[in-house]
């Protein structure tokens, strides 16, 4: 069983704002402090919920979620491997998916890892092509 699992930007945002689904992120979280499961997440993503947060709180409301993120057990992915950016560079024009996307996806494909999100529209043809495991929670 694979217990690499990658975050997509949506799945903190909906525990930071208590979306549906949250609950399924939280217990993948409590199951990562459990040492069942490793979660990582690369920065670029981060930096979309980040923006998300700017947006819709402000910058001091952001920045206190960010601190509280660095709490969770989540290794954070500061840039990228060369096989990460030629996936996702690859990946990005042949889908036609936003960048952060892209990078999600080249993280989970080459380190073997399942992808957690809630975006079906950007992510279910992977999943259907069999490129990664996807973890839907919602």
């Amino acid at each position: 069983m694979n217990n690499l699992y990658f975050l997509d930007a949506c799945s903190l945002i909906a525990v930071l704002a208590n979306e549906d689904g949250a609950e399924n992120v939280t217990k993948l979280i409590q199951d990562a402090v459990d040492n069942k499961v490793i979660i990582k997440m690369n920065q670029i993503n981060l930096l979309e919920v980040y923006y998300y947060l700017c947006r819709a709180y402000g910058q001091d409301e952001a920045n206190k979620a960010i601190n509280k993120i660095k709490e969770y057990p989540i290794e954070i992915i500061i840039g990228m491997k060369e096989t990460v950016f030629n996936e996702a560079g690859r990946i990005k024009p042949k889908y036609k998916i936003p960048l952060g996307d892209s990078i999600a996806i080249a993280e989970c494909i080459i380190n073997n890892g399942t992808l957690v999100t809630s975006d079906h529209d950007d992510f279910a043809i992977f999943e259907k092509e069999g490129l990664v495991k996807i973890h839907w929670f919602r």
